[in-house]
C-alpha cells in the first residue's frame, strides 16, 4: 500500500436500490469541507447508470462489476457502501483487491446468519408478484415517484433524481438482483466474508432506526465476527447520509484517520 495520507486517498461511494448517487450529495459536501477532495461515486448498472440488455443483473454480476471498478482506480481507496451498495462491498471483500485500504458499509444484518428479507424484497423475489410490483412502480408519474421518495425522508432534489432514474431497466435489475440474493444466498455471502480473513480496516455502520437490514444487534454481531469497528448512528434511519450528513462525515473522517496506513 502507498503512504498516501488518509484524507487524500480516493473515497469511493456505492449506493443501492432504488437510488442514484444523488443520495451522497450532502455527505460529499460535508466531507469536502473537512478536507476530502478526492471523492468518487459509483452507480451500479441499472441504478443510475446505463445498463446493457445483455446484463443479467445478478449478485455475482455486481460483485464482478465493483471489483473491476475499484481495480480500475489503480490506487489505495476507502470504499463506502449503502443498502445494496453495502451488499456489493461485502461481495468485493470476498475477493479483496489489494488496493482497498479501508471499507465501511451499513446493512450489516444482510449477511447475518439469521437475516430474513424485508417484505418488499420477498415480494420482488416472488414470480408474478414481483413483476406486478415493478410494473406499478415504473407506471407511477414523475410527480408521484417524487412525492413517494420525499415521504420516505429524501430531500426534494434527491427524490427528483431517484424518480428520474426509475424505469423498466431498473425494474428488471431489481427483480434479477433480489432473486439471485434469495436466502440462503446472503447467509452464504456472510459465511464467505467471515472465512475470507481479509476484513481488516473495516467498519459496519449501524443507523439504529433503519428498519430494512435486520436489527442493530445483528449488525453489531456481524461487525464482531469480522473484527470490524462499529460506527453507530443513534436514531438515524436508512438514509442516514441525508438525515445528518455532518455527523456522518465526522464519523467517517475519524475512522479514516485512525486507519492512516
Amino acid at each position: 500500500m502507498s503512504a498516501m495520507a488518509p484524507l487524500d486517498r480516493p473515497k469511493v461511494f456505492v449506493h443501492g436500490n432504488p437510488e442514484t448517487s444523488a443520495i451522497w450529495g450532502p455527505l460529499t459536501d460535508a466531507l469536502r469541507a473537512r478536507g476530502c477532495s478526492n471523492i468518487v461515486h459509483l452507480s451500479p448498472p441499472g441504478f443510475g447508470s446505463p445498463v446493457a440488455t445483455t446484463w443479467s443483473a445478478t449478485q455475482d454480476d455486481y460483485r464482478a462489476w465493483i471489483v473491476d471498478e475499484v481495480n480500475r482506480l489503480g490506487t489505495d481507496v476507502d470504499v463506502v457502501g449503502h443498502d445494496w451498495g453495502a451488499g456489493h462491498v461485502y461481495g468485493l471483500l470476498t475477493e479483496r483487491p489489494d488496493n482497498v485500504a479501508t471499507w465501511a458499509a451499513d446493512c450489516g444484518g444482510l449477511v447475518h446468519p439469521q437475516y430474513t428479507w424485508h417484505d418488499a424484497a420477498l415480494g420482488w423475489q416472488t414470480p408474478e408478484v414481483g413483476e406486478a410490483m415493478i410494473e406499478g412502480l415504473v407506471a407511477m408519474s414523475f410527480d408521484e415517484k417524487t412525492v413517494a421518495f420525499s415521504g420516505l425522508g429524501m430531500p426534494a432534489d434527491v427524490a427528483r433524481s431517484v424518480a428520474t432514474a426509475i424505469d423498466a431497466d431498473m425494474g428488471r435489475c431489481i427483480l434479477s438482483l433480489y432473486r439471485s440474493a434469495a436466502q440462503p444466498a446472503m447467509r452464504d455471502l456472510g459465511a464467505r466474508l467471515v472465512s475470507s480473513g481479509r476484513t481488516d480496516g473495516g467498519a459496519v455502520i449501524v443507523p439504529t432506526a433503519d428498519p430494512y437490514p435486520g436489527t442493530p444487534d445483528m449488525a453489531r454481531e456481524v461487525a464482531s465476527s469480522l473484527g470490524a469497528e462499529i460506527v453507530e448512528l443513534p436514531e438515524r434511519g436508512h438514509w442516514w447520509m441525508l438525515e445528518d450528513p455532518s455527523v456522518a462525515a465526522d464519523a467517517l473522517v475519524s475512522f479514516w484517520t485512525r486507519h492512516g496506513r
